[in-house]
């Protein structure tokens, strides 16, 4: 029942777009194939969180320059309610799986990343996040666990992967570990530069082969607590490191925090990171039309806390209860995650691609589609 629902809306939206078709002409649009590709994931974000950058930002924010729009659904393989491994796995290897794998199937195989195939296609790849590197998003780019949990894992097959680029928190998985391995020599063994004290200058970074940035024991610091432009510094620095021999690239980069405010029902907290989440998204796009041969998708791999933009709670003097339309009050519904369709927002060749209602691995299709990147 769910799924005829959702195909029912999905062929409404389709029928009033015409992006792709030309409704007077009955033409096909052929859609221009993108060289690089930035996919920027807002953790634990729907539309709720996307709307209070329009009521808590001091500028406008730059959702408003995104004219291909879509929806997904970001059901698990066996949950409704998807988890942030199992939504990254879909975005990262086109299947859905049982929620805390990461990069594997249900069966518990792995399933090739986008950072893998982007790097057989000699696509140079980055990774950011504002969690530890090792945290389910991140990590189902370039790792293969059968649980998120097995963080001293996928910091292992971090020094291994064929990521050229990334820039996050996580350093006790690598150099504070059980086992007491000092992961940071590993990587120089696959020519990564590491840098554990600040985000570099590109002139700093522009000869080394691989770089990687871990700027923090955990998670990077909460934007309350002075985190700052990393976020969208990160990205910058990523797009000029990973462009300079122009061969392509694929940057995933997430936000991270957004999730943990709705998990803590703080809504300073998780308004605070959108709208950091927001800059990041103005710095892809700014490189995007530069460049010209971008493509940017923005979406979620699911919604945390059942936010709401609800009219403030007030008292009157004799004590009653009334809600002050005239001022937002920001609620929550609860401290995990819901089934809520997510937005996606796409900008650049290849973007008329991602409007309509589809599944949250169809974006990994999507995306191999506009490339060409499969063989």
């Amino acid at each position: 029942m769910k799924l005829k629902i959702l195909f029912s809306f999905s062929a409404i939206f389709m029928m009033l777009s015409c992006n792709i078709t030309n409704v007077a002409t009955k033409e096909v649009v052929k859609v221009k194939s993108p060289k690089n590709v930035i996919l920027l994931i807002s953790d634990g974000t729907g539309l709720s969180q996307i709307s209070s950058t329009f009521y808590y930002k001091n500028t406008i924010p730059n959702y408003t320059q995104f004219k291909n729009i879509g929806l997904i659904n970001t059901s698990s393989s066996s949950e409704d309610v998807t988890d942030s491994a199992a939504g990254a796995t879909a975005f990262a290897c086109g299947v859905k799986t049982y929620n805390g794998a990461v990069g594997v199937a249900d069966d518990s195989t792995s399933v090739k990343n986008l950072v893998e195939i982007a790097t057989i296609n000699n696509v140079r790849t980055g990774v950011i996040a504002t969690s530890a590197i090792t945290h389910a998003t991140p990590a189902s780019f370039y790792a293969h666990a059968l649980n998120r949990g097995l963080e001293d894992d996928i910091a292992l097959q971090l020094t291994q992967s064929k990521v050229d680029f990334f820039a996050a928190g996580g350093l006790k998985f690598f150099n504070n570990r059980k086992d007491g391995q000092n992961l940071l020599n590993n990587f120089k063994e696959n020519q990564f530069t590491i840098n554990t004290t600040n985000l570099s200058d590109f002139s700093e970074i522009e000869s080394v082969k691989k770089v990687g940035f871990l700027l923090e024991k955990k998670e990077m610091p909460r934007m309350e607590d002075g985190r700052g432009n990393f976020l969208s510094k990160a990205i910058e620095l990523a797009t000029q490191f990973l462009s300079k021999d122009n061969s392509g690239f694929f940057i995933m980069a997430e936000g991270s925090q957004i999730d943990w405010g709705g998990h803590e029902n703080n809504a300073s907290y998780l308004i605070s990171e959108m709208i950091d989440f927001d800059d990041a998204v103005g710095k892809a796009l700014d490189y995007a039309k530069k460049d010209g041969n971008t493509l940017v998708i923005v979406t979620s791999d699911h919604e945390t806390g059942g936010f709401t933009l609800a009219a403030k709670k007030k008292k009157r003097k004799d004590g009653s209860e009334y809600s002050d339309y005239r001022e937002i009050g920001p609620t929550f519904s609860t401290g995990g995650h819901s089934a809520t369709l997510i937005p996606v927002f796409a900008f650049g060749p290849g973007s008329e691609e991602f409007t309509g209602i589809y599944e949250n691995n169809d974006i990994f299709e999507k995306i191999l589609k506009v490339t060409k990147w499969r063989k």
